[in-house]
């Protein structure tokens, strides 16, 4: 009789299962978890079926780098954009302005200490790599801060220094892997796509969708056929888009159960699959073939760009360029390490610009080992009792 009442009912275990799951799930959503679980699993991959990963990646690569990732940066836009508005936390040019001066700043430090190193250790060989030291990974980034601060300013000045910081190295690697060409054809679609985005935007429309769809394809379309990047066809766009202004204290978590923050909402839970993607199909690696090149992008990332920023921004707030509310130097030492990781967008520039070999090879580790800064990001916050450490 006691055995069968300390029987658990085969109907009650599978809804216990099915809650797990669904525990499991949530949790894997709500940190944002999915980019390091594709990272993991894209270097297990590689490491131990490296023929069959790579034949994935290629199969793969154009649908995840060049079309998802355009929802992705375009998210991203949205956000900066939204916190630039009256009442958000960018607003006014005193403050947006000091992410563009602490982009310059960490574009400089990184490149300064990566040349310097190999300088000093005599091995020259790998300086034509200094782009790939620009790179920030958006990604990472925007994830990290979103765990750490998720109702904080620094979020949306951290993206808007990645979005530059990144702009800029896509400017210098594009052109030595793609040719640019103006077409007449390109140019009318991106006019025709804008023009049908304001009437849209006249007539108020306020789903997202009429204006990835329509007004997305088109401009996709044009920057692909001139020989720009399309993961950054669809940045014009986001201006005529529905917006609502942010508040700092409601940033990305709106407490508004209207049209355009549900759409957001589904926008966010879109993109994680996407970006899930992005880092299994980028962040294979055989992880072997360490020399000075892997050392000089490590230092770069974790030394050069951190310190760039701290004194570029430094020098900002001396000319009178404000940070953003609630931003002060506790702040700032967790946003120069979840900056620093190049990671999945640095191995994307890398394959771009470097040819296959020892350098390459030794560049993408260093990359990978850059991915630590998010971790120094995690243990700065708790150290220094930064966003959800404060208490």
């Amino acid at each position: 009789m006691n055995q069968h009442r300390s029987t658990v009912h085969p109907h009650v275990a599978q809804r216990r299962h099915h809650r797990s799951i669904g525990r499991f799930a949530r949790i894997t959503i709500e940190r944002f978890l999915l980019i390091p679980i594709g990272a993991l699993i894209a270097l297990i991959w590689a490491n131990t079926a490296a023929e069959s990963y790579f034949l994935f990646a290629h199969r793969v690569a154009f649908y995840v780098n060049e079309i998802g990732m355009a929802l992705f940066f375009a998210l991203l836009a949205q956000e900066v954009y939204e916190a630039t508005m009256p009442g958000g936390a960018l607003h006014s040019w005193r403050r947006w302005g000091m992410p563009v001066v602490g982009a310059a700043g960490g574009i400089v430090g990184a490149v300064l200490v990566f040349l310097a190193y190999l300088y000093l250790r005599h091995e020259p060989g790998p300086s034509t790599a200094w782009p790939i030291a620009c790179a920030i990974d958006a990604a990472a980034t925007f994830y990290v801060l979103k765990t750490i601060m998720p109702h904080h300013p620094a979020l949306p000045f951290a993206v808007l220094l990645a979005i530059v910081t990144d702009l800029v190295g896509m400017a210098v690697v594009a052109p030595q892997s793609l040719v640019l060409q103006t077409r007449a054809g390109g140019v009318v679609l991106v006019i025709g796509a804008l023009v049908l985005a304001a009437v849209m935007r006249a007539f108020r429309v306020r789903a997202f969708w009429p204006y990835l769809v329509f007004c997305g394809t088109a401009l996709w379309i044009a920057f692909d056929w001139e020989g720009l990047h399309p993961a950054f066809a669809l940045l014009p766009l986001v201006p005529f888009m529905p917006h609502e202004p942010r508040s700092v204290d409601v940033f990305a978590e709106a407490k508004d159960d209207d049209r355009v923050h549900h759409a957001e909402r589904d926008w966010h839970l879109l993109v994680q699959p996407i970006v899930f993607l992005f880092a299994l199909v980028n962040a294979g690696v055989p992880i072997r073939g360490y020399d000075t090149g892997t050392w000089a992008m490590l230092t770069a990332a974790l030394v050069g760009r951190p310190l760039g920023m701290l004194l570029a921004i430094g020098a900002g707030l001396a000319v009178g360029l404000h940070l953003p509310r609630h931003v002060g130097v506790r702040e700032l030492l967790v946003i120069t390490f979840a900056t620093s990781s190049g990671f999945s967008l640095a191995l994307f520039f890398a394959t771009g610009l470097l040819a296959t070999g020892p350098v390459l090879a030794a560049i993408k580790v260093g990359v990978i080992l850059s991915a630590s800064g998010a971790l120094l990001a995690f243990a700065a916050a708790r150290l220094l009792k930064v966003g959800r450490f404060a208490h």
